[in-house]
């Protein structure tokens, strides 16, 4: 009956890795290939919703390591990527959360000071500050890099601090708490709580309508973006807090419970393209023409071909020439113009309706 138990709780570990692999992968990989696609997604905010999906994929891929690591009880990959796994781990950690604090920073600036703030939300200087937030959190996490190995008594990946290591752990797990969550969550509650401070202090200068659409973005947002990141990220950092001052138990319920704590981390790197991005009108956009794939000037080009002698002017086609051309829609025009005419186009795919409602970053 145990090993029944045991087969059980391996396969659910494995199902949940690969579900939050695969979703969390795709999520951030679209979100990153769209935002380097489309020019028009070059804006501060956009900036940093990239480096933030930057950060979720590189957390993103610890997954398959930390699963067989989960799986086997111990750490098959040898020495030298344990201290990669473990650093690259922990620094897209930092990464992803100071990139969301800047999110929200941006956010309140355009609220708050739209005019003042310009200068402060230009594309090439929220380029810098990202960078900035690499080095950063590469010079955070040097603890991890120097003390990160395989353990001999557990053969597993984890840190191995020198004596007194004790308090070396504890040191660490508040210096990771403050920095990693409480202190860029203080900075992310206030930062929306000045927004809507805002919002609502403007309620006369605007109609009664547009004040109610305006607090419902704006608090529907705020619910989402902070009840998501502290719902992923606060069961753990309090489980290692309050392990600090009373030992937890080593038993199978614990491990389950700190096993499902760790996995919500990674949901939340899951969730994040779909809460910055995929709620974004210039992402949505750009997201429609990634999924669809014949596009309406390329079929309207080749309904004029298809029309007589005189659609094979290039002065007919000059201007959807030149629409498709701006938007990269050329190899799907040259196929149109190749085809027998003979044969009826097909129709184009259906794209995303655009009268769905949607809430801008």
């Amino acid at each position: 009956m145990c090993y029944k138990c045991i087969i059980t709780a391996c396969m659910v570990i494995i199902v949940i890795h690969i579900i939050v692999f695969i979703v969390g992968f795709l999520g951030n990989t679209l979100a990153i290939y769209v935002m380097a696609r489309y020019a028009k997604m070059n804006t501060a905010t956009n900036i940093y919703i990239l480096n933030l999906a930057v950060a979720d994929e590189l957390y993103i891929l610890g997954i398959p390591f930390i699963g067989t690591n989960s799986i086997l009880s111990y750490w098959p990959y040898g020495e030298a990527f344990c201290k990669i796994s473990m650093t690259a781990d922990t620094m897209s950690q930092f990464a992803s959360t100071f990139s969301l604090t800047l999110m929200s920073i941006d956010r309140f600036l355009f609220v708050v000071y739209p005019v003042r703030s310009a200068k402060w939300r230009k594309p090439m200087l929220a380029k810098i500050i990202s960078g900035i937030v690499w080095v950063v959190s590469s010079l955070i996490v040097l603890p991890v890099m120097i003390f990160s190995s395989v353990q001999e008594n557990f053969n597993t990946c984890n840190i191995s601090w020198p004596e007194p290591n004790g308090v070396w752990s504890a040191v660490f797990i508040l210096y990771t708490s403050i920095l990693s969550f409480f202190g860029p969550l203080v900075v992310i509650c206030l930062c929306y709580l000045f927004i809507v401070i805002k919002v609502r202090s403007a309620r006369e200068r605007a109609g009664l309508t547009r004040r109610r659409k305006s607090e419902r973005k704006v608090t529907r947002m705020v619910v989402i973006i902070v009840l998501v990141f502290v719902l992923c990220w606060l069961p753990f950092y309090m489980t290692n807090i309050v392990n600090l001052v009373y030992t937890i138990p080593e038993t199978n319920t614990a491990a389950n419970i700190y096993f499902s704590m760790v996995i919500l981390t990674y949901v939340n790197s899951c969730a994040n393209p779909f809460l910055y991005a995929f709620l974004s009108k210039n992402f949505k956009e750009s997201f429609r023409k990634v999924l669809c794939f014949q596009k309406v000037y390329v079929a309207r080009a080749a309904e004029t071909l298809q029309t007589g002698q005189n659609a094979t002017k290039v002065n007919d086609l000059q201007p959807l020439i030149g629409k498709a051309e701006k938007n990269g829609w050329m190899g799907g025009l040259a196929w149109h113009c190749k085809m027998d005419h003979k044969h009826p186009t097909p129709p184009p795919r259906p794209c995303l309706k655009h009268g769905i409602k949607h809430y801008s970053l």
